[in-house]
């Protein structure tokens, strides 16, 4: 927790770097407490979670305030209501914040007409023994714990998913049926005979469309705190529920090792645990960007060419990143917050 105002943080020296707009991993990575480390350049988010510090707020209450700034922002369209719309033209959403002194978790999915998503998921660890809340029933907990019900579909929305309908529902999710999902909207019938072909990452998953805002978050004493927010694939099949709101997929949290937090494919890394495995890989003393490239390594083996992204960090505030190269994905943008930046800094990291 933070002690107040303007970076003065206990047992830290405070070194100010006149940073540029982008700084290449590693290049201002000195270990340093507290650190705020968020996936993408999602700088509200940012700072809203270092104030939140700042201002002696815990570490649960920066993640939450980061990635909800993120919901309130609608972050690239892809967290918060108007984005993603899904198959039936609904979007929802997905959420999860991790504590890593008591390893609780609180985390909603397919969340509808409630946009304060990752708000939910907290109240999911302060008035439940649960740890998954899902669908309508998910929505009915939010109302009673306070949360208004509002339309999640904006016009963009609305948009986005008559453009699809014209488009033949191209692309789309589904595989094996009738007619042809790759050139019509169906509906969709089981073919009888199953075919099993090498998996694709889908075209419409890229850096235009993240999907996932991940937060770590670690105090001056090293405690440690993780959340996702997202709206999920879009033209998603109603009901499907990626790696975001699933404690080791979308984040994972353990004071005594660091956080991690990945965003992409979640259909795909969600088979992977690829968070927990990260702190895990810290656990060990493994440096968190090697830690963050071993994972993407690891998923590599099975899905070469799939889209997607990882930030880690531990106790020590030492941070790092990897993500997947390719076509139209080489580099990976992320924030980080410490006391030796002057301010939430942008920085970037090859893929591998």
């Amino acid at each position: 927790m933070a002690a107040g105002r303007g970076g003065d943080w206990p047992g830290v020296t405070v070194a100010l770097l006149f940073l540029g707009v982008l700084t290449p991993a590693g290049a201002a990575s000195a270990a340093a407490l507290p650190v705020v480390i968020n996936t993408w350049a999602f700088r509200t988010a940012a700072d809203t979670a270092w104030r939140v510090l700042e201002s002696g707020g815990s570490e649960l209450d920066a993640v939450e305030r980061g990635c909800g700034q993120c919901e309130i922002d609608q972050c690239d369209g892809s967290v918060g209501y108007g984005g993603s719309p899904d198959e039936s033209g609904e979007t929802t959403l997905d959420a999860m914040i991790m504590d890593g002194n008591t390893m609780e978790v609180g985390a909603v999915a397919d969340l509808r007409r409630v946009k304060n998503a990752i708000g939910v998921a907290r109240k999911v660890i302060e008035y439940t023994k649960h740890t998954l809340l899902v669908g309508e029933s998910a929505s009915l907990f939010a109302v009673k714990m306070g949360f208004p019900y509002e339309d999640l579909t904006t016009q963009k929305s609305l948009s986005l998913y008559s453009e699809w309908l014209n488009q033949s529902c191209q692309p789309n999710y589904w595989k094996n049926v009738v007619p042809d999902s790759s050139k019509s909207c169906g509906p969709y019938k089981r073919r009888e005979e199953v075919t099993y072909k090498e998996e694709q990452t889908s075209s419409q998953r890229n850096v235009h469309n993240h999907d996932t805002i991940g937060m770590v978050v670690i105090g001056a004493s090293g405690t440690v705190a993780s959340g996702t927010s997202t709206n999920g694939a879009i033209h998603k099949l109603p009901g499907r529920v990626g790696d975001s709101p699933i404690a080791g997929a979308g984040s994972y949290a353990d004071s005594t090792a660091g956080g991690a937090a990945a965003t992409g494919d979640g259909d795909i890394m969600m088979r992977f645990l690829p968070s927990y495995q990260a702190v895990e890989y810290m656990r060990m003393g493994t440096d968190p960007t090697v830690a963050c490239q071993k994972v993407i390594s690891r998923i590599q083996k099975y899905a070469p060419k799939f889209f997607g992204a990882i930030i880690c960090a531990n106790t020590t505030g030492s941070y790092g990143a990897a993500c997947n190269k390719i076509p139209g994905f080489t580099q990976f943008h992320f924030m980080v917050s410490n006391p030796l930046l002057s301010r939430p800094t942008e920085q970037v990291v090859d893929c591998i």
